[in-house]
């Protein structure tokens, strides 16, 4: 069964080969969602496009560019005839210590996480307002519920503590207009921000810490978003969806 058969979804972020947005894209459009990639460079993004495949297109844009984000939003209508879904993916992190974030470091991490989703966020809600229909999915982190994780600083934390709370206001204001918004907070996942950056004792450690075992996948976090983007989820708004593998139990 498709779950988004005629829906038009875009994903940030989503250029990177083994990350968790370009999975979700590839998800969507074996859904029948018709898929815009958006990511910073635009070859990356075309180039995954092509990967996806059915009829998925890639574009630029820089999250962090209120402009250029309602750009895109304008082109996916003009290209794709509406928008429908969005997910929230685009996002950086940095493995420093309190002491050692720098102002640059703040903006940098604070900027692509957080104002990037509220950006974005703005340039589709007046077209889903139009409609009277649609799913924004923000994807937050473990990180921002246990205070840290594995390689985000403080900043990622508080970046993305701040999503939970865009994520859950957003949910408020926009339910009247039949507009839902979740968060997805995926533990430790393994994709090219993890890859090479494990010694085999962190590794180790880190599953000691999961119940269930193994590290999470893309296709994991993938499948969450499916839910909150399908009209499975047509009465769930304002909830953060732990992907986790038991690590944050509460």
């Amino acid at each position: 069964m498709e779950l988004l058969a005629g829906q038009t979804a875009i994903v940030t972020g989503a250029a990177s080969p083994r990350g968790l947005g370009k999975a979700t894209a590839r998800l969507f459009a074996s859904h029948g969602a018709k898929v815009a990639i958006l990511d910073l460079d635009p070859r990356d993004a075309e180039t995954a496009a092509e990967d996806v495949g059915q009829g998925a297109i890639g574009m630029a844009c820089d999250v962090t560019d209120k402009a250029a984000c309602d750009a895109a939003a304008a082109a996916v209508v003009g290209k794709l005839g509406g928008i429908d879904i969005l997910v929230n993916n685009a996002g950086i992190t940095q493995p420093l210590k309190i002491m050692t974030i720098a102002p640059e470091n703040y903006d940098a991490v604070l900027d692509v996480n957080l104002r990037g989703t509220l950006y974005m966020s703005q340039a589709v809600i007046p077209h889903m307002r139009e409609r009277k229909s649609g799913s924004i999915v923000n994807i937050s982190s473990v990180s921002a519920q246990r205070g840290g994780g594995i390689f985000g600083g403080p900043h990622y934390s508080a970046a993305k503590a701040g999503i939970l709370g865009l994520t859950k206001a957003m949910a408020r204001e926009l339910a009247p207009d039949g507009i839902r918004s979740n968060a997805v907070c995926p533990g430790f996942i393994a994709t090219d921000i993890t890859a090479g950056k494990l010694t085999e004792e962190m590794r180790r450690d880190i599953l000691e810490g999961i119940p269930m075992g193994r590290t999470g996948t893309a296709e994991d976090v993938a499948g969450c978003c499916l839910f909150l983007a399908s009209e499975l989820s047509a009465y769930v708004t304002g909830s953060e969806v732990d992907v986790n593998g038991g690590s944050l139990i509460h």
